[in-house]
């Protein structure tokens, strides 16, 4: 007979690719946790996960296996949830990931007031690339992603927060800082910096402009940075131009909002998410998140319909 335990230990392995940090995880040895996996794939007659290889990976049948066993696992937590809203319990852990163009500026609005709301859910916050976050979301190493949507995930929740403007950022001697209107056909041109591949925003740069990077002959050096704040203090001293979202301009200061423009023919926008696994059992804890981050929003940036959404996929 199949046990909740066993179904909890081959999905710690195959979030984990390892038996010894799986058992390190379930706070068991590893000789335990072998063989409990051993008798489960004895008494199903399959073998759940091929050992020939490094790193360990399920067989064909075992992803299958693994996957219904995360549902299972996540409908028998939503016991405990029932239990929780019964009893007005706010209380967990909540483990989320959030890509490096938004955190510098949408963690600040939010995570302090959220936390001081709801003392007693544990929550800790990594900075990760969208890929990462989707990555993680579906070996339950994260509860929720902080990113761009839509990301066209079958097993993905998407929640949409708020929706950003893509902007221009401009050195004072670019022709486009006193340009009087400014068309998205502009920025195709070898003189914008562009963040290293990876970051969505980057690609949701290269869609609306169309522009594929081919030369940059017009730069001092090439380079593809990790981060706005870096393209933004390169452009301040060796010019060209790049393009932000809007959040990373309200606080902004004076001396440096004055390199912001808007264009004229279009409004770019990035939706902005709470994405979560749709099996996801702390639906409580989702929903009061998400209320949060809405509330500290400006009231502009939770219409739509002020724009276009620029996809990155």
């Amino acid at each position: 007979m199949i046990t909740l335990t066993q179904l909890e230990y081959i999905v710690a392995v195959d979030t984990y690719r390892h038996f010894g940090r799986a058992a390190e995880h379930c706070f068991i040895t590893q000789p335990t946790l072998s063989m409990q996996i051993k008798k489960l794939e004895e008494d199903l007659e399959i073998i759940i996960f091929d050992r020939s290889k490094q790193p360990l990976i399920p067989t064909d049948v075992g992803k299958r296996i693994i996957e219904q066993s995360r549902i299972i696992l996540k409908e028998t937590e939503k016991v405990n949830d029932i239990v929780k809203d019964h009893k007005n319990l706010i209380s967990g852990e909540l483990k989320i990931g959030i890509i490096p163009t938004l955190a510098p500026y949408l963690l600040p609005l939010f995570i302090g007031n959220y936390k001081r709301k709801y003392p007693n859910i544990l929550i800790t916050v990594q900075e990760l690339t969208t890929e990462n976050i989707v990555d993680h979301l579906k070996r339950d190493l994260l509860d929720v992603g902080v990113l761009v949507t839509p990301l066209k995930e079958d097993r993905i929740n998407e929640r949409p927060i708020f929706y950003e403007e893509m902007m221009l950022y401009s050195h004072e001697r670019h022709p486009l800082h006193n340009k009087e209107k400014i068309k998205v056909k502009d920025i195709a041109t070898p003189e914008i910096w562009l963040l290293s591949d990876g970051h969505c925003f980057r690609h949701q740069v290269v869609n609306l402009c169309s522009f594929k990077g081919a030369s940059n002959e017009e730069l001092p050096f090439h380079f593809e940075a990790g981060s706005l704040e870096t393209l933004m203090n390169i452009i301040d001293k060796e010019g060209g131009i790049t393009l932000i979202p809007e959040l990373a301009s309200v606080d902004m200061a004076e001396s440096r909002r004055k390199h912001v423009r808007s264009f004229s023919d279009v409004t770019p926008l990035r939706e902005v998410s709470l994405v979560y696994s749709r099996h996801f059992a702390k639906n409580k804890l989702v929903d009061l998140l998400w209320k949060e981050m809405s509330a500290s929003m400006p009231k502009e940036l939770l219409n739509k319909d002020r724009g276009t959404i620029v996809e990155w996929k």
